[in-house]
């Protein structure tokens, strides 16, 4: 499944700052992991978020963006926000930065 592009450069450009960010192809798209952790993707042509699941609701109201669903199955903690809510650069900024806020409080999936 492709993904687009120059989102996904969008998105390196926004996490150049960070340290430790390793990109991984995953869930039908690419996957940008901040310090070992999930933190934001591009699949398709959306913008896949991590962000704390007590913020959920507000995000949800936000222009482009919804609940992510795998296999018809909501998953907490994740929305996509499509091109509506990341044509200007402070919308763009406002979906990274929730994920890197979320990002530096979660914890690191361990492998069972």
């Amino acid at each position: 499944m492709a993904y687009d592009e120059k989102l996904a450069t969008r998105v390196r450009k926004a996490l150049s700052g960070e340290s430790k960010v390793e990109e991984k192809k995953m869930m039908g798209g690419l996957t940008f992991m901040v310090d070992g952790k999930m933190c934001v993707g591009v699949f398709k042509s959306e913008l896949m978020c991590r962000i704390d699941p007590d913020v959920r609701e507000e995000a949800l109201k936000k222009n482009g963006c919804r609940q992510m669903e795998l296999t018809g199955r909501p998953m907490k903690g994740f929305v996509l926000v499509d091109s509506n809510g990341l044509n200007t650069t402070k919308d763009f900024e406002y979906w990274i930065n929730l994920s890197l806020q979320f990002n530096k409080i979660v914890k690191i999936s361990r492998k069972k």
